[in-house]
């Protein structure tokens, strides 16, 4: 391990690790990370989809560096900031008119997902909340409680109840039949519709295997929300704002949530949440919610910075011509390399499934830790996600080339080979948890 590495392991908690290989950065640019070995890295991560410009953009740089010259304080708790408000008023826009009343700021997608969670109970009176089987809406204890992914060992919310989310690739074009029927049964029974708050959904299901869901299948979460006025949560924190190739990913199944939720990508690498929804539970109660750096006005111009290059940039539009092609190449990959099961995906949000045998589709765990970590050596940043751990995830950043996806799909292939030919130990991702 680099020197930096083993800095870190003597004086930082594992706490709050998630590591599949020796990362240690110095910095970076664009969609390249520089480690502290002087390697350059692709990074097909861009840290959880956080550094939705890549790195070190001048237009967040400059924006940062415009709002410390003159810092509007460092929180809107106690009193309104420019660009806070800028960035709402903005947020208000872009989203449906269902969710344009009012938004709450916060740092993370875990804290805004908590937030809506405890908002959406208190508001409507209802006690019950749904939301999907392998879902990870964050890891604070309120948003855990509301997540199902079992990776997660937090207490879950007295009034939730998980419903499948439809993976094709297992269940085939019964996937989302089976789903709505659980569904049904449910509210037909144990959980009485009018007793229920909200339904959070993932338009794709990032961190429980990139699951695409089948065409139609939110329309038809949607009819059921609106016959029993249950609010319609969209969480957009990892796949949202360009990534899947439209602004908004729930706008693929022609939805319009009554909440939407927004984090990583939103400051580009800074941290700021955003929850945009209707007035009358938006505001249904002052402080309610909050910490003190909620709202601070230096994330605030770096978001409004993002939100401005989405839009100039055609950054949603570069998304999908860019995250088609590394489709078609992955597509072409799983020809060659047995290991691949499935490659599936919208946009920048893409998943590839690793087995052990197409057949029987049983999860390629252990080799997908030792693709994950060869890619790595090679200098390709991913990791891997899905309920059993077999899934690699691709959520590079917004900027990202044909050429740099090229070159990423060769170190993929060269991993792959690799591990397929026993060149890789299977010992080097042991001290690695991974999920």
């Amino acid at each position: 391990m680099t020197r930096l590495y083993e800095r870190e392991a003597r004086s930082i908690s594992k706490l709050a690790h998630l590591r599949f290989y020796p990362l240690a950065v110095t910095g970076g640019a664009g969609a390249t990370l520089i480690a502290d070995d002087g390697r350059r890295l692709l990074d097909f991560a861009a840290s959880w989809g956080a550094a939705s410009l890549g790195h070190s953009d001048p237009r967040i740089r400059e924006a940062v560096d415009r709002a410390l010259s003159s810092q509007a304080g460092a929180s809107y708790l106690s009193g309104a900031s420019l660009a806070t408000v800028q960035l709402a008023e903005e947020l208000l826009s872009l989203v449906p008119a269902r969710a344009a009343g009012r938004i709450w700021f916060g740092h993370s997608g875990s804290d805004a997902n908590e937030t809506v969670a405890r908002m959406v109970i208190a508001a409507t009176g209802r006690p019950r909340i749904i939301s999907f089987s392998g879902a990870y809406h964050g890891g604070t204890t309120g948003s855990a409680a509301v997540s199902g992914h079992p990776s997660q060992t937090l207490p879950k919310a007295p009034g939730l109840t998980l419903v499948p989310y439809p993976d094709s690739y297992a269940d085939g074009e019964e996937a989302a039949e089976k789903a709505l029927a659980r569904l049904d049964s449910l509210l037909a029974g144990p959980v009485p519709p009018q007793e229920v708050a909200a339904f959070f959904i993932e338009p794709i299901q990032s961190d429980g295997g990139m699951l695409v869901p089948p065409a139609g299948f939110f329309a038809e979460i949607e009819r059921r929300c609106r016959k029993h006025a249950i609010l319609l949560v969209s969480d957009e924190v990892k796949v949202g704002l360009g990534r899947t190739g439209q602004l908004h990913a729930f706008a693929h199944h022609g939805i319009e949530p009554d909440i939407v939720v927004f984090g990583k990508g939103l400051g580009g690498g800074l941290p700021i949440s955003a929850v945009a929804g209707p007035e009358a539970v938006m505001n249904f109660a002052s402080a309610f919610s909050f910490q003190t750096l909620h709202g601070n006005p230096v994330c605030a111009a770096a978001a409004l910075a993002v939100l401005e290059a989405i839009r100039t940039d055609g950054l949603a539009e570069n998304a999908a011509r860019v995250g088609a092609h590394l489709l078609s190449r992955l597509q072409a990959l799983k020809q060659r390399h047995a290991l691949i099961g499935d490659v599936r995906g919208q946009g920048l949000a893409i998943g590839i499934e690793l087995v052990t045998d197409r057949a029987t589709r049983s999860p390629a765990k252990r080799q997908t830790a030792m693709t994950v970590y060869r890619a790595f050596e090679y200098g390709l940043v991913m990791f891997y996600v899905g309920v059993k751990s077999n899934v690699i995830e691709l959520t590079p950043p917004l900027t990202l080339t044909r050429e740099e996806a090229d070159l990423g799909i060769q170190m993929l292939d060269m991993a792959l080979a690799d591990v397929e030919a026993g060149k890789v130990d299977p010992s080097l991702p042991g001290a690695f948890a991974g999920w």
